[in-house]
């Protein structure tokens, strides 16, 4: 444990500083500024010696966090590193990226502010880079196996980095033209800076992963041809088919899903050039879903000039503590402010939308009506109709599956009634030598829960080749997270 007496030393929950809005807006770096060593050491010391760390069982990946804080707090870099590595092939993901479902189990937070444990996990890997400390893990010899990983997504690389260290030869194919899936084109600049994942992929080329990028499986090379050369496939392609919105007035343009628009200004941010554009800029901006990508596309669009911003959310505004549908140590539902919805706009809650409408071919507005719930069901209120202005419509409703054809289609593989790949209890599915690992398998989750898929289906990989295996196993593919 860290400091006995820490957490009643330190009360408070203290988190790096955000850039001014003023600032942050006009460019596409990180918000957050550093925070003092002696600062983020006094943070984890508030780890208390709580007999059952809930945050274990609250993460997937089983990360050890009070080993790791209580290194951090006495300023043992290297011993912290390889606490933080121990679990989790990529913390500086996790550490921006996840919503932090361990913090929300914390045993401090039942009646203090919990433990700032994404912070300390980020601030951890950050300074084993710094040192020097990140480097390739080059296995003792080569099993003469291979290994195609079809996504370069965190469950897609987890697998990869993992059977690579196990001695496979592993390729990972991506259709887009660099490795990173959504981390690379679907998480804006402002949350995570591409140079933090082009760094880790730097690591794993160093330790034998191949990357054979702009080659979509299924098209380019069929799945027969990739059985043939490959003994083993893991598919990690994610749930990249977006939950669309159905109304009258749909096909107007200016109307576009999340991952379209998201992936055209993460390439500009970067300096490419993204034909034809889609444009916030002096715009009514509507984005519809109130979840992370919802804000991604609210601070993207900021960053882009919008007139204005509104974020619609069908379901009603939630409370600032915890209800009792949501007790600890489950993820709450809560309200929470992003750093993108610091930047400014409107949230609006309980309404639904019944109608695009436009003028010559092009969106104009968006007709509205709030909702009550009975039953678990939502229904129009009536009399509240209502017409907001948008010349830029953003649907950022999540995702209902994995995309199908293609691969799927000539594999012959199943799938369940979320439209998800089954897969038996080894991440197998019944074509034999092919696995499933990630979104693709579980439905739309978490990063976190992404980077636990990859390293479970690696031992199933591992141990279909090799008949045992020594790597870890941290879910099983039926397990369930603690979240809504």
């Amino acid at each position: 444990m860290a400091d006995p007496q820490g957490f009643l030393k330190h009360r408070d929950r203290a988190l790096p500083a955000r850039r001014p809005v003023p600032v942050r807006i006009k460019d596409w770096r990180e918000v957050y500024e550093e925070q003092s060593e002696g600062e983020l050491r006094d943070q984890a010391s508030r780890c208390m010696d709580c007999g059952i760390p809930f945050c274990h069982s609250a993460c997937p990946l089983g990360n050890l966090i009070p080993e790791w804080n209580t290194f951090t707090w006495n300023g043992r870099w290297p011993e912290a590193i390889e606490r933080l590595h121990a679990t989790n092939n990529f913390p500086e993901f996790t550490g921006r990226l996840c919503p932090a479902p361990c913090e929300t189990a914390c045993v401090l937070g039942i009646n203090q502010p919990a433990v700032t444990i994404k912070q300390v996990e980020v601030s951890i890997v950050e300074k084993a880079f710094d040192l020097g400390r990140v480097e390739p893990i080059i296995p003792e010899r080569l099993s003469g196996r291979t290994v195609a990983v079809i996504g370069s997504g965190p469950a897609g690389l987890a697998a990869a980095q993992q059977l690579t260290r196990a001695g496979h030869t592993v390729a990972v194919f991506e259709r887009a033209d660099k490795a990173g899936g959504l981390l690379r084109y679907g998480i804006p600049e402002f949350k995570m800076e591409k140079s933090v994942l082009d760094r880790r992929l730097a690591q794993m080329r160093a330790e034998g992963t191949r990357f054979r990028t702009g080659v979509e499986i299924g098209v380019d090379i069929t799945a027969e041809d990739l059985r043939r050369r490959y003994d083993a496939v893991v598919i990690a392609t994610g749930a990249t088919v977006p939950r669309d919105l159905p109304v009258p007035g749909r096909d107007l343009e200016g109307i576009h899903q999340a991952m379209t628009y998201l992936p055209q200004g993460n390439r500009v941010a970067v300096g490419q050039e993204v034909e034809g554009q889609i444009l916030a800029t002096g715009k009514d901006v509507v984005v519809i879903g109130g979840g992370d990508t919802g804000a991604d596309c609210i601070g993207t669009a900021h960053r882009q000039g919008a007139r204005s911003v509104t974020s619609l959310e069908i379901m009603p505004m939630p409370g600032e503590q915890r209800s009792e549908a949501h007790p600890w140590p489950t993820y709450p539902m809560l309200y929470r402010v992003a750093s993108a919805h610091e930047e400014g706009g409107d949230r609006v809650y309980s309404v639904g939308t019944k109608e695009f409408v436009g003028e010559d071919g092009h969106v104009t507005g968006l007709r509205l009506n709030e909702v009550a719930f009975e039953n678990g069901r939502p229904v129009e209120v009536e009399g509240s109709e209502r017409v907001i202005p948008a010349q830029l419509v953003l649907l950022a409703m999540g995702f209902v599956g994995p995309e199908g054809g293609g691969l799927v289609e000539q594999l012959g593989l199943e799938v369940d009634d979320r439209t998800s790949l089954v897969r038996d209890e080894n991440f197998m599915t019944r074509m034999p030598g092919v696995f499933v690992a990630g979104d693709a398998g579980r439905g739309q989750s978490l990063i976190v829960w992404a980077i636990a898929e990859g390293r479970s289906a690696a031992r199933g990989v591992d141990a279909w080749l090799s008949g045992t295996s020594t790597l870890p196993r941290p879910i099983a593919p039926s397990d369930r997270a603690l979240m809504v």
